[in-house]
């Protein structure tokens, strides 16, 4: 399939450049995409001889009809496309016929911002932090893995690969999936840093260029769809679950996070112990505070807690450090204005919008309050025994969703971070899904248990 360059590359679209680019690229659908609490990316496809109604945030949708939105009496909402979000849908191109997309924000029917649109939370909590002078950068790191399907289409947890980590080919069948996926997000006007296989079969990372935090849960929301609708041309299937298969290490989306002020890193002081400004040292302190209360957002399924254990790369260490990976939080060497400290938590089927918004108030937090972090550990925690991470003081994350929603339920954190509504209907939804999975007889127990009782 060939590919359509974009034109534009970063500049401010006007309703005419979006005119412009729907006549030279023959864009027969606008897709108005939003995502809903658990991050899911949802759309309504518009042809596009109805731009000007798009554009004016004419658009409707039945609220009641998204999980987490509204009720049926209060359902009807608008589209606000974010009009610098417009791209061509590389993927989507059939008999010279194009799609595109628009990002939006949904808004009530008396033209206010939605309590809870994701995207609009974020934006809320982002001029919350230009108050103070802020405003937060992050580059994340979504790692994915492919899987074989089989002769009927359907899903396996067959590895496309055996290969390690930056293994080359022909060991790395992925390869040239890859180089399609970089080459589509490029056309997307994504800033690739980085790809390659990671350390499990099958395992993957497209590294892409940290953003303001708006702009990066943006680019999130589309990266794990070009990742899958690329994938699919190859006969894959591409997943974002945190912990695919037992007994190989599972996918991170490690966070790297900088606060800026008046165009500086604010990270960063030169005189500094370490180099590293209150700011950096509060922000540290802030989130290790807080991290518990917020595990739930970052790593929002019960699959994730597979993930989150000792012996697997994962943090679940409650400590910060300099280079020590085996720390939740860790600072990278670079300094200057590339000073950023690394939460390794997160894992990719997180809502990128509620994960910054949650991160973002914890360090804000810190930097109010000015909580000072302990001391940076370096030794390998895995490696220590309980007792010498007791006496450290070293905590762990919560080790399941239900724990993790018992801090969240328990902090104000979060109700900061996200406010009432959506802090509401995601422990509803996600105490349903412990529930759920609490009750299911799993094919673990039915071997384990049924011959032998």
């Amino acid at each position: 399939m060939e590919f359509h360059h974009q034109p534009l590359n970063g500049a401010n679209y006007t309703d005419a450049d979006i005119k412009r680019l729907i006549t030279e690229y023959n864009v027969q659908f606008i897709k108005l995409q939003f995502v809903d609490i658990n991050g899911q990316v949802k759309n309504m496809a518009v042809p596009s001889e109805h731009i000007d109604r798009i554009l004016n945030n004419e658009i409707m949708l039945d609220g009641s009809s998204i999980k987490g939105f509204r009720n049926i009496e209060t359902s009807d909402m608008f589209f606000y496309p974010d009009k610098n979000t417009f791209q061509i849908l590389p993927w989507q191109e059939h008999d010279g016929k194009n799609s595109a997309r628009l990002i939006c924000d949904i808004y009530n029917s008396d033209g206010t911002p939605f309590e809870g649109c994701p995207r609009c939370n974020l934006k809320r909590l982002m001029a919350e932090a230009q108050k103070l002078g802020f405003s937060m950068n992050v580059g994340p790191e979504a790692e994915f893995f492919l899987f074989e399907k089989d002769d009927e289409g359907q899903i396996t947890t067959k590895t496309h690969d055996r290969a390690g980590y930056y293994d080359v080919g022909p060991d790395d069948l992925g390869e040239a999936v890859r180089a399609d996926i970089v080459s589509t997000l490029q056309e997307m006007d994504f800033d690739i840093e980085a790809s390659h296989h990671e350390v499990a079969d099958g395992q993957h990372e497209v590294d892409f260029k940290y953003s303001d935090i708006l702009t990066t849960a943006d680019n999130v929301a589309t990266f794990r769809i070009a990742v899958k609708a690329v994938a699919a041309q190859y006969g894959l299937h591409a997943t974002f679950m945190p912990k695919p298969v037992y007994g190989i290490n599972g996918s991170g989306m490690h966070c790297n996070i900088s606060l800026f002020k008046d165009g500086k890193n604010a990270f960063y002081d030169e005189n500094a112990e370490y180099q590293l400004s209150d700011t950096a040292k509060y922000s540290i302190g802030g989130i290790l505070k807080h991290i518990k209360s917020i595990t739930a957002i970052l790593n929002p399924t019960v699959n994730s807690y597979k993930r989150l254990v000792p012996g697997y790369e994962a943090p679940v260490y409650m400590a910060w450090s300099l280079a020590n990976r085996s720390a939740l939080l860790r600072v990278p060497a670079k300094r200057g204005m590339s000073t950023r400290v690394e939460l390794r938590s997160p894992d990719p089927s997180c809502n990128p919008y509620l994960a910054f918004a949650t991160i973002l108030a914890a360090c804000l937090d810190g930097v109010r309050n000015k909580i000072e972090p302990p001391k940076p550990v370096e030794a390998n925690i895995y490696k220590l025994s309980d007792k010498e991470r007791k006496k450290m003081r070293i905590e762990s994350l919560p080790g399941s969703l239900k724990e993790a929603l018992h801090y969240m339920d328990k902090s104000l954190i979060a109700k900061t971070a996200l406010g009432d509504h959506i802090v509401d209907e995601f422990m509803t939804a996600k105490e349903i899904e412990w529930d759920l999975f609490r009750t299911y007889v799993s094919q673990w127990e039915i071997d384990r248990y049924l011959a032998r009782y």
